[in-house]
């Protein structure tokens, strides 16, 4: 398989804007707050376009296509140069820190769930 599609590849990518721009910031191994750095923007910008809760104006799309070494096409579309992924021992790597982080996310969820609970009884006694 070759590790760039092009705009004459038979099957464009189906991934949202957001999907696509999250993958090729990840293949280039920059953090969202190091991509906002770069192209001048809040990282909680870079996190809603990722999330496919805003989408970026045109100049900073083509910002983006520079910096993270994709076609403005294949970030648009889905068709044209896109980013080489991961393979191999990096996706395993990857897929361990995204694991150790929704461990830590889930520990902290219970906490607050349990801070909830207690501040519940303790407004129940009031009553």
């Amino acid at each position: 398989m070759p590790d760039t599609a092009t705009i004459y590849s038979d099957i464009p990518d189906t991934d949202t804007l957001g999907g696509r721009l999250s993958r090729a910031r990840d293949a280039v191994g920059l953090s969202a707050a190091q991509l906002a750095r770069r192209i001048g923007v809040q990282s909680s910008t870079i996190q809603a376009w990722e999330s496919d809760r805003s989408q970026p104006r045109a100049n900073r799309l083509s910002m983006l296509a520079g910096v993270l070494n994709v076609s403005l096409s294949w970030l648009l579309y889905g068709v044209g140069t896109s980013p080489i992924e991961d393979t191999g021992a990096e996706l395993a790597e990857s897929v361990a820190f995204q694991l150790d982080r929704l461990k830590r996310l889930h520990q902290e969820t219970a906490e607050v769930i349990g801070q909830i609970e207690r501040d519940l009884g303790r407004m129940a006694a009031y009553d």
